[in-house]
């Protein structure tokens, strides 16, 4: 087994010679969110049921097209991938037979990977449980296994799944993410994090179905890790780290009232049932529930509905065959029958709710529950029986620990599970972006304020102005860094999730070319990760696939840096004409968030900004269609590589083309190990680049055996504060890289054998 190719100092990633690393990643890819054989996004209803029979072997692409994508991302700037697969590729057939071909193709693309000097960790994806409950992870027999029937999922809206949409080209925008808060996520995720405790007498095999869900999970991915750990080459040199399940979800567990809906919870559209109302529509029974929609200050209630499933269950019923998977039920746990009834929840005779407390107190001890409990009960038993199955194959593998998002991290500090190889994994995303699709340049919140009781009021966390936006995004990320710290004690920060929604405005750049919006949005977030000073970041996502009628297909997201149908990134903007595609240039997202101007909007005209037409960035329509290339200009920017000691800040002003890295370090570098920034060309041409240095000697390189053809700027400094700025040239975005011109590119990286430390 080689050595780790990174080591943990502290707060920081180190490589051999003391000098500190920062992740510079990306998730690839959003499509592997769903099978190859037959290809099924989420949109396509065919076949979408035959669970068992599926492959996913070509995710996140094919062995042949992997060097087209690894060199397309190497260019763009990137170091790091955050490697998505799902429980359901390797155990897709029924428990514990596990897809050899699609590991062995995973291996392939691994090292592939690692060829073009990548470092990966890879990521256990799931949303809202699996493709079958709406999003994706786990295999269907799972579901089966908790007795729940998905065929009657969107008639009793236990789930609202695309594939089996009546039109699923106008399935809700970010309604998939509700289903955490419908019947089938709260009843599996309940059983896989506390069936022990919630369900006991939901017994399959002899074990508890919370003991039968996560041994198939942990071995699966032990297997895979066995696997790649028997094929060699891989541990440690390419896979430096696993991370845990992505973004866990406690189901029921600490709800206080299955009759109310829980106020922290934020995230409301379309129907909304409280968990009793689910409950009851589950069970075939008919419910008047209220809807809601999301706007500029968050979801609003709109009205109500009748849910009315006509009898039909959620539940499996007595007909169905159980012996099927080869597993064997206890008799004490009937099909049929609400799970929750059969626990004396409420009773089906007269519908009526007799325990709706029921989850609200640990079982065991009698104690209250809220998030933060179950955190560090529940979530943190998952975690250290995960981190225990991956360390029995990767000895001393770092683990990346994503707790429940934007939860209050686990309270490890000075624990047994203080682990030096452990790194904070967190999630941030702009939700009013996210939700509404529109960069709002006018005003914005505070979530992570709002959400640790930081304002008197929710008024008093709306930042109003581009700057005070883009500050605030900043200012989250700090803080969850900083509460990370306080919680888990002295360790690295990943945000392993970072983006945005590309088909704002109504898909108005892909009508007109015009990115402006994403390149604001784009910006700002990267803004917020360079001033918060975190380790790294894996932005997400690369999706091969990605076009502009179906964007990553799945669910309709479209936050890929990629798509087949926009334009790649020039090599260099001095090689071929500048296109017609504009931006704003009066943006202070194209500043170092400074501005003079006073903001447009006050207390009394609050009001009225928050229209939507008041929230669209759209500047002229001069470009043509097809001309942008996706906000590239956005993205690719110039990061440091490796730094001799350790940063104090660095940045990208974008609008000024100007790179700013200071850096503080005991010892002046040696010869082999100086500081290393990438430079990418789009922004910084040779020839058309001044530098300046506190002190020291710097050269700027493109290609060598160690960095393949990417330009590196490399510093010999002396110790002490030191700093240097990269000044490059302002241009317009919208120049283009035809098919040729990469394919030779890639043609010349497969020659070069490129690496990238």
């Amino acid at each position: 087994m080689a050595p780790l190719r990174l080591r943990i100092d502290g707060r920081v990633f180190r490589d051999e010679h003391d000098r500190e690393i920062t992740l510079h990643g990306i998730n690839v890819a959003g499509d592997a969110k769903f099978p190859t054989i037959p290809d099924l996004p989420s949109h396509v209803a065919e076949n979408f049921f035959e669970g068992d029979t599926v492959s996913f072997v070509g995710r996140p692409f094919s062995v042949d097209e992997a060097h087209v994508h690894f060199a397309r991302l190497k260019r763009y700037g990137y170091n790091t991938i955050r490697y998505v697969f799902t429980w359901e590729a390797i155990e897709h057939a029924g428990p514990g037979t596990y897809d050899e071909e699609w590991i062995q193709h995973t291996i392939s693309v691994l090292r592939l990977a690692g060829e073009y000097g990548f470092m990966v960790f890879m990521d256990p994806h799931q949303d809202v449980w699996s493709r079958f409950s709406g999003g994706s992870g786990a295999p269907m027999w799972t579901i089966y296994a908790c007795g729940l029937n998905p065929k009657t999922f969107h008639v009793t809206e236990a789930a609202l799944v695309q594939n089996v949409y009546k039109d699923p080209i106008t399935f809700p925008k970010m309604i998939w993410a509700t289903n955490y808060q419908r019947m089938a996520c709260q009843v599996i995720f309940t059983l896989f994090f506390a069936g022990r405790e919630f369900a006991p007498k939901a017994v399959i095999d002899g074990k508890n179905i919370q003991d039968y869900l996560q041994d198939h999970f942990h071995n699966a991915c032990r297997h895979l890790a066995q696997r790649m750990h028997e094929a060699g080459g891989l541990e440690n040199e390419i896979v430096i780290g696993w991370e845990t399940l992505n973004e866990p979800n406690r189901g029921m567990i600490g709800w206080h009232d299955l009759a109310q809906f829980p106020s922290e919870i934020k995230l409301r559209k379309g129907s909304s049932p409280t968990a009793w109302q689910a409950i009851l529509n589950g069970s075939g029974r008919a419910c008047e529930v209220e809807t809601w929609e999301f706007g500029g200050m968050g979801p609003f209630k709109s009205g109500s509905v009748l849910v009315d499933p006509e009898g039909q269950s959620a539940w499996l019923p007595t007909t169905y065959d159980d012996t099927f998977y080869g597993w064997k039920r206890d008799p004490d746990w009937r099909l049929g029958e609400c799970l929750w009834a059969q626990h004396g929840i409420w009773d089906p005779a007269t519908d009526a709710l007799v325990q709706k407390n029921y989850f609200s107190k640990d079982p065991r001890s009698g104690k209250l529950i809220d998030y933060e409990y179950f955190t560090n009960h529940w979530f943190m038993d998952f975690y250290r029986r995960y981190r225990d199955a991956i360390r029995s194959v990767f000895s001393g593998s770092v683990i990346f620990c994503q707790p429940p998002v934007l939860e209050i991290p686990p309270a490890l500090k000075g624990s047994p599970d203080d682990d030096p190889n452990m790194v904070f994994a967190p999630h941030f995303y702009d939700g009013i972006t996210l939700m509404t699709k529109k960069w709002n340049r006018i005003w914005n919140v505070d979530v992570f304020g709002v959400l640790r009781g930081k304002y008197w009021s929710p008024a008093f966390a709306v930042k109003i102005g581009e700057t005070a936006i883009r500050n605030c995004f900043k200012d989250q990320l700090t803080a969850i860094q900083k509460e990370g710290m306080d919680y888990m004690g002295t360790r690295p920060c990943v945000f392993t999730e970072i983006g945005i929604p590309y088909d704002m405005d109504d898909q108005y750049a892909y009508k007109t070319g015009d990115y402006t919006s994403q390149t604001l949005a784009m910006d700002a977030n990267h803004f917020a990760l360079e001033g918060s000073n975190a380790n790294g970041f894996t932005l997400w996502v690369y999706v091969a696939s990605n076009n502009h009628k179906w964007g990553d297909q799945w669910n309709g997201e479209d936050l890929s840096i990629f798509s087949k149908d926009d334009r790649p990134l020039p090599l260099s903007p001095f090689s071929r004409n500048q296109s017609t595609a504009s931006f704003d240039n009066t943006s202070p997202s194209f500043s170092q968030s400074q501005t003079s101007e006073a903001p447009s909007v006050t207390p009394s005209t609050l009001k009225d900004s928050l229209s939507p037409h008041a929230m669209s960035s759209k500047t002229s329509k001069s470009a043509e269609p097809g001309s942008g290339f996706r906000a590239a200009e956005a993205y690719i920017r110039p990061t440091p590589i490796t730094t001799c000691g350790d940063i104090v800040s660095y940045g990208f002003d974008l609008r000024n083309c100007v790179f700013k890295l200071e850096l503080i370090t005991p010892s002046a570098t040696s010869e082999n190990a100086p500081t290393e920034v990438f430079l990418p060309e789009f922004h910084f041409p040779p020839g058309n680049t001044t530098v300046e240095v506190s002190g020291g000697k710097w050269q700027i390189n493109i290609g060598d055996k160690n960095n393949g053809l990417i330009q590196i700027l490399r510093w010999w400094h002396a110790a002490g504060e030191q700093t240097i700025t990269v000044k490059g040239v302002i241009q317009r975005p919208g120049l283009m890289l035809d098919k040729e011109e990469e394919a030779g590119y890639i043609e010349q990286c497969q020659q070069r054998n490129c690496t990238l430390m």
